[in-house]
């Protein structure tokens, strides 16, 4: 199965480097050694990033064991909180701090085409959503190569887990009972059915994402209560919150830190209501998997069946705008990320953003090409109603017009559409907007 989608925005290269995962095991396992039922849908994931990050090294073992045994322990112990039965052998393998950032370098480079990296880095630094300095590969490389703890990949059936310490601590054995979950998934649902990679669909790759990881999120806690002493909860406690790679995440631009945390966090709180009257809720889902990041943030939509808006580009937009133009990337930028962009605009406060991003009902966003240089980035959205389009404007005007490039929020059609155009000079602004019907 080709990469998975991870801590990226748009299209290919907002895909994960071929595996199910990373755990971002810091935030995960404070979130479940102290009980929580998990946060509530819609404010900034930075708000819990105090103490969310990875252990850089686990404690010593308490006591000198077979790691095979050991491991087999934990499968025996994870299908019978699951309810999964396994249908293959899976046999983990154990990378340190170095192997795991080689692992995750060399599927990088692999996977993610350089024209694809580029492009979704010029949308981002576009909106204002990288610095104008910023390369989007070096940052993707150092976030995971920090916070990564274990690794699934659904290809070669191969199960990864980090041991910094050269040991199998609480740490290591509680992301073995995540990523071994993700085993069961894949052999009793065949993760490759979800189509998390699709061109185009990136949104909604991540929506899947979050029943996937919130799924083994779920699984990994249940398996921590009723199997870690209280003396190695709290030492995954103490180290996550002491451990250095915290900095790491807190100095990431907003848009992949957050990103990371999504499918963990908010897929945590999802799969919590789909389990509420047992796993079959869960296991139901994979065969309906939620189709936007909307209906993971607001699951009762979800329960409801409420589909985003089919919104689409002019497909001859490169052809109108003449000879030389291109559409280099086009992808839906979903309820969540428009939410992460607007908490950009610091006037508001996050949870006027939240709000604002919350009347979402469908978008398509591209990057074109011209010649000489020249390029726009064109938003489509679509909104629940006239009122949601109108607090989106209110919300998103200001980061419109502290762009670097010259850009333009301009209203749709019927009341419920406002699209963003940016492009790289006024003129090219102009004529963008002029093509699509757009008065400025």
């Amino acid at each position: 199965m080709p990469p998975l989608a991870d801590p990226m925005t748009f299209d290919r290269a907002r895909r994960r480097p071929q595996r199910i995962g990373p755990l971002v095991v810091g935030v995960v396992l404070l979130l479940t050694a102290c009980g929580s039922n998990g946060p509530t849908a819609g404010p900034s994931a930075s708000q819990a990033l105090v103490t969310a990050a990875p252990p850089t090294a686990s404690p010593a073992p308490t006591a000198v064991v077979d790691p095979a045994t050991l491991y087999a322990t934990i499968e025996a112990q994870v299908v019978a909180i699951r309810g999964l039965q396994p249908k293959a052998k899976v046999d983990p393998k154990v990378l340190d701090d170095a192997g795991i950032k080689k692992l995750i370098a060399d599927s990088f480079a692999k996977d993610n085409p350089p024209a694809i990296v580029a492009a979704n880095e010029r949308i981002m630094k576009a909106l204002g959503l990288l610095p104008a300095d910023a390369s989007l590969k070096d940052l993707y490389l150092t976030l995971l190569g920090s916070q990564v703890a274990g690794l699934y990949n659904p290809d070669d059936k191969t199960l990864y887990v980090v041991s910094r310490s050269g040991g199998i601590g609480p740490s290591e054995k509680t992301t073995f009972a995540h990523e071994f979950t993700h085993a069961l998934q894949d052999q009793n649902f065949d993760l490759g059915s979800l189509h998390l990679d699709q061109v185009g669909q990136g949104d909604r790759s991540f929506a899947r994402l979050a029943l996937v990881e919130g799924d083994a999120t779920l699984s990994m806690s249940y398996w921590q209560i009723q199997n870690l002493s209280q003396a190695e909860l709290g030492q995954l406690l103490a180290s996550a919150a002491s451990d250095p790679s915290t900095k790491v995440l807190l100095e990431m631009p907003p848009i992949l830190r957050e990103a990371l945390l999504f499918p963990y966090i908010q897929g945590l709180t999802f799969v919590q209501g789909l389990q509420a009257g047992g796993w079959q809720g869960v296991n139901a889902a994979f065969s309906k998997p939620p189709a936007s990041s909307e209906q993971v943030l607001h699951p009762e939509k979800y329960a409801a069946g409420e589909m985003p808006i089919a919104v689409t580009l002019p497909k001859d937009l490169a052809a109108r705008l003449g000879s030389g133009w291109s559409v280099a990337l086009e992808d839906t930028f979903g309820e969540f990320q428009l939410g992460v962009w607007l908490r950009g605009n610091t006037s508001i406060g996050a949870a006027a953003a939240n709000d604002a991003a919350a009347g979402w009902g469908g978008d398509r966003i591209a990057l074109v090409d011209g010649p000489g240089g020249t390029w726009s980035v064109v938003l489509r959205t679509a909104w629940d109603s006239a009122a949601d389009a109108t607090a989106f404007e209110a919300a998103a005007t200001t980061l419109v017009d502290a762009l670097a490039a010259p850009a333009s929020l301009l209203p749709g059609a019927g009341g419920t559409e406002r699209w963003v155009v940016i492009g790289s000079d006024d003129a090219t602004l102009a004529r963008v907007a002029g093509v699509l019907g757009l008065a400025r």
